[in-house]
């Protein structure tokens, strides 16, 4: 591994100053998904997650196609970490991304498997070794640390590079969070509410195009429409994107 802690704060720069900041406020403005003010923030690297109600149920686990299910809790913590739910709603977790990407990974993702499967390993053998803890369960701001220092390219063991790797998680966490249902992800279109998109529509009324961005949300997949046809429910990334 690299020389330097990602569990300590790298002086080094402002948090205004960052380079590509992986919180959910300007991941989602470098994706081009909303403006600044429609998703709220203070402009913190990652926004702190709600502590769940003590007497909610524990999620069911739904069956895996790939991943391992130690690999699927480390990736729902990072998703969880780049777009967490906060006062204005839920987050990848709740839109079941990782879900979304351990499906992407057995279809036509498949050539990222081996980069995942070696880099969600990495990152938790550096979190046991550094702070003697599972990545899942050390506290939010370490965890923000190393996936800070994944982006800054400073940790070694990834494939095909900390950097790499994280462009990867960061778009795959994306496309789960507001893909089609269809795909997997946006479970509950909690992604589209996110982001105030109102839903897929064959055609629009004089009355659909007045109420513009006031237009009520359409929570149906278009894969529930006739004109589309459906591909064997596979999700399809910009794998050129991802890579980059």
């Amino acid at each position: 591994m690299a020389q330097d802690d990602p569990t300590m704060p790298d002086r080094e720069f402002e948090p205004g100053a960052q380079p590509e900041n992986p919180g959910r406020r300007n991941l989602l403005k470098g994706a081009g998904l909303v403006g600044a003010a429609a998703i709220g923030g203070s402009g913190a690297l990652i926004a702190q997650q709600p502590s769940p109600a003590q007497n909610e149920p524990a999620p069911v686990r739904e069956a895996l196609e790939v991943l391992t299910a130690a690999e699927v809790e480390t990736l729902e913590v990072i998703c969880d970490c780049l777009i967490p739910s906060d006062e204005l709603g839920p987050g990848a977790r709740e839109a079941r991304a990782a879900h979304f990407i351990d499906r992407a990974l057995a279809g036509p993702d498949a050539d990222d498997l081996e980069a995942f499967r070696i880099g969600l390993a990495a990152v938790e053998d550096y979190a046991r070794t550094v702070v003697g803890k599972p990545f899942s369960q050390i506290i939010r701001d370490r965890q923000e640390s190393i996936l800070l220092a994944l982006q800054q390219n400073k940790l070694d063991g990834f494939m095909p590079s900390a950097a790499g790797f994280f462009n990867l998680l960061r778009n795959h966490t994306i496309n789960g969070t507001f893909c089609d249902p269809y795909y997997g992800g946006n479970r509950d279109f909690v992604g589209w509410d996110m982001i105030s998109y109102p839903g897929v529509r064959i055609g629009a009324s004089e009355r659909d195009v007045e109420l513009g961005a006031d237009l009520p949300p359409n929570h149906q997949s278009a894969y529930d429409y006739l004109p589309y046809t459906k591909t064997g429910g596979r999700p399809v990334t910009n794998r050129a994107a991802n890579r980059a």
